[in-house]
């Protein structure tokens, strides 16, 4: 009897190893981030998703509609969390608010994906530049 619980709780518990769910993990993200227009914002740039030691550089497209006046430069750096490798941060994020700069000022903004990827970025703002508009960006690994 002591032999068959034994070989029972080995089974569950090899069961239970090859169930638990992989584990999202979490990497360090910089980008530099270029916008312009007039109603219409159009901007783009490019960053380096850092992850389990290596750099992984992709590019960002992205268009705005609504109050956008002036052009500027943002240079991001924060988090990528719930990736499950690096390609789970490729696609569309959501964008919404309102911010602005005028000579030099800073931004926040957090994102999600499809994949479930999380993007906490901040940092500082160059250039004049005043928006209220929704909108999106594309991340795409080079």
């Amino acid at each position: 009897m002591k032999k068959l619980v034994a070989v029972a709780a080995l089974l569950l518990l090899g069961v239970a190893a090859f169930s638990a769910p992989s584990r999202a993990e979490t990497g360090s993200v910089a980008v530099v981030f270029t916008k312009g227009g007039f109603i219409v914002g159009v901007g783009g740039g490019e960053g380096v998703l850092h992850l389990r030691g290596k750099n992984y550089p992709f590019t960002v497209s992205g268009m705005s509609v609504g109050l956008t006046v002036g052009a500027s430069t943002t240079k991001f750096v924060g988090r990528a969390l719930n990736l499950r490798g690096p390609a789970s941060i490729e696609g569309s994020y959501a964008v919404g608010g309102a911010g602005g700069a005028v000579a030099a000022g800073a931004g926040a903004v957090q994102l999600q994906n499809a994949n479930g990827v999380i993007l906490q970025l901040s940092g500082p703002k160059v250039g004049a530049e005043v928006s209220a508009a929704v909108g999106g960006v594309t991340i795409r690994l080079k």
